[in-house]
């Protein structure tokens, strides 16, 4: 090779290496990925073509060429696209800026890296063609340009670059094709692939043999365009995967035209899986959107909601603008009302997939359930369509988040006066609360909820078919019944000193401190103030750095324990404080918090058991 030499970015090197020796069982995607990128550049030319008509020039023939030369062993690629400059393919073909580079090579583990079917999902699409070919020829000529740029690598570890002669704009792929990969070059299999992947591309795909006779191989119709009844579920999984790079095909998608006031094609997929970076804040997610058939943007947010930031497709407006851009998307009337259509349309779906296909729904509730509660918070207009969808674990059905709040009504006894829930950081934690002691013994159904969206869940959803959500962990969660027992009201004067006492040990640390109507088996919890933040919800506020608002928690105690006998009874002053301070960690410890002062805890657990004081079965640390 000559020209001028350049070191591939380190992550480009393993990328490729795995491409040429590790990627095989199914080679024959490197041209579905080469067709997607050759139609990718005609769509950003015909974009750019808006504002400056004098790109296209005389060239209004778009489309992708692939270009057969049985003698030389090569296949080329060629679409009349966008082109690039000696910048952008330095940037495009000789490292791989994409944040998603290092999740892609981390996926490829075990028989996973026989699997070249995940490579478009991480945008790395082009480096496929090392999968078949040893050395790859890249000629490119931007389409505001007059000098062309050559690129040329065997995908070992460097490439090289040079100003090159091309007559027109657009990009050439020349694919040098290895010995035992000559399968490629027949005219019949390229046929089947195009048809098999590319069929739905909305511009030609032509095959020709050197300098003979052109044939146009897919239908060159935008797919979502034709009639709903010529379309089979294969070919919208097979757009599907062209639009989205997900090898998985989707779990189920909706194709609407909508004709009156006003006009526009929508293409809906609900995906099987999240992808990698759906936490990414700075990552853009969004519908592409087309303008009577013209590409105008890849990731169109102001189409979708952030909550339903998972749903792909595309949207096909006739009442847009060719030359709208993302500020004049911002409050502008067509778009909120194709907006809001949409999210109609998606919640139907979803309706849909939850009613007549649970295990589906199951299976995108485990991937995308975080995200959908998001709209409890920020849809106030779709917010009881969105709890209907919901699902959750409990205290009856922990094993997968399978119950909806219509279940959870259903089977409500006729005594329970409210929808109970506790938030937690993990299930353990949760099924672990001394809080769900008095609902057990009572068998009431709890809600067990641990995703760090559920503290904004329950704030927002107050209420679901006209029974309250009550915090067990609450202090307006109340247990007692209408007319309380002999037994628990002399515990109550019984235990009046006690309860004084403990205030004032705890002093700065609690609001109050109660005897329990909740706790059976635990010694003591930790309450909610009543109007008052939880304390999991404090402590997300500390971990991001952000100003918590505090309130004192009240302490119950449970009559019954052991532990509370011994406190009781306990005169000296010093020795009531420590175990004062003992039995308010072990609450903490037992709601999944930490403590201020773990040594100081360690030490007094300590020093009590060695002084005999303090009956070792009557101490109970959460493990």
């Amino acid at each position: 090779m000559s020209g001028e030499r350049h070191e591939f970015q380190a992550e480009t090197r393993q990328l490729l290496r795995l491409m040429i020796h590790s990627l095989y069982s199914n080679k024959e995607i490197f041209l579905r990925e080469l067709i997607s990128n050759a139609s990718d550049a005609v769509d950003k030319l015909r974009f750019s073509a808006i504002q400056q008509p004098q790109l296209l020039g005389d060239d209004n023939d778009l489309a992708v060429d692939l270009i057969i030369d049985k003698a030389a062993g090569t296949i080329t690629v060629r679409d009349n696209g966008i082109g690039m400059s000696r910048a952008e393919v330095i940037d495009n073909l000789g490292t791989i800026a994409r944040s998603g580079t290092k999740q892609f090579l981390e996926s490829l583990s075990g028989e996973a890296r026989k699997d070249s079917a995940l490579i478009g999902q991480f945008g790395v699409g082009f480096y496929s063609a090392f999968i078949v070919a040893d050395k790859v020829t890249v000629l490119t000529r931007r389409a505001d340009e007059t000098t062309a740029v050559r690129w040329e690598s065997d995908g070992e570890g460097s490439y090289t670059l040079e100003d090159a002669e091309k007559a027109s704009r657009g990009t050439d792929v020349v694919l040098h094709l290895r010995a035992d990969d000559q399968e490629f070059i027949e005219p019949m299999r390229l046929q089947h692939i195009v048809r098999k992947y590319s069929d739905h591309i909305g511009l030609p795909v032509r095959l020709r043999e050197g300098e003979g006779e052109v044939e146009t191989v897919n239908r060159a119709a935008a797919l979502w365009t034709r009639p709903k009844s010529e379309i089979s579920d294969d070919d919208y999984k097979a757009f599907y995967t062209h639009l989205s790079h997900d090898p998985q095909p989707p779990l189920a998608w909706t194709h609407q035209k909508v004709e009156g006031n006003l006009s526009y094609t929508s293409l809906l997929y609900i995906p099987a899986s999240a992808p990698f970076d759906l936490w990414n804040r700075e990552q853009r997610r969004g519908l592409q959107l087309y303008v009577k058939r013209v590409f105008i943007m890849d990731d169109a947010t102001e189409l979708l909601p952030p909550w339903l930031r998972f749903v792909r497709g595309l949207v096909d407006s006739d009442d847009l603008p060719l030359n709208v851009s993302r500020e004049l998307l911002q409050n502008n009337r067509t778009v909120e009302k194709i907006r809001s259509a949409l999210v109609k349309r998606s919640l139907d779906l979803l309706d849909d997939l939850a009613q007549n296909k649970t295990e589906d729904y199951a299976r995108f509730w485990q991937a995308f359930g975080p995200v959908v509660k998001e709209g409890i918070v920020e849809d106030g207009a779709q917010r009881e369509r969105i709890a209907k969808l919901c699902r959750f674990r409990t205290t009856r059905e922990s094993d997968a988040a399978k119950v909806s709040l219509a279940d959870y009504l259903a089977r409500m006894p006729a005594e329970q006066k409210a929808i109970y829930y506790i938030t937690a950081d993990t299930l353990a934690a949760a099924q672990a609360s001394p809080h769900l002691e008095g609902y057990r013994s009572r068998g009431f159904e709890v809600l067990l909820l641990t995703d760090r969206v559920d503290e904004w869940l329950v704030m927002h959803l107050q209420e679901f078919e006209g029974k309250k959500l009550e915090s067990c962990a609450g202090g307006a969660a109340d247990l007692a019944p209408t007319i309380e027992t002999p037994e628990q009201l002399r515990q109550d004067g019984e235990y009046a000193p006690v309860l004084e006492r403990l205030q004032k040990a705890l002093a700065g640390k609690i609001e109050k401190a109660q005897v329990s109507r909740r706790l059976v088996e635990s010694p003591a919890c930790l309450v909610e103030s009543e109007h008052g933040v939880s304390r999991r919800l404090e402590r997300m506020f500390r971990e991001a750095g952000q100003v918590a608002p505090t309130t004192q928690p009240v302490l119950e105690i449970n009559p019954t324990h052991p532990l509370l006998a011994r406190i009781k009874d306990t005169a000296d002053d010093a020795e009531f404080g420590d175990l004062a301070a003992l039995l308010y960690d072990q609450a903490v410890l037992a709601e999944g918090g930490q403590l201020d002062d773990p040594a100081a805890f360690v030490k007094r657990l300590n020093s009590l058991i060695l002084a005999g004081s303090t009956p070792k079965s009557s101490i109970i640390v959460p493990g």
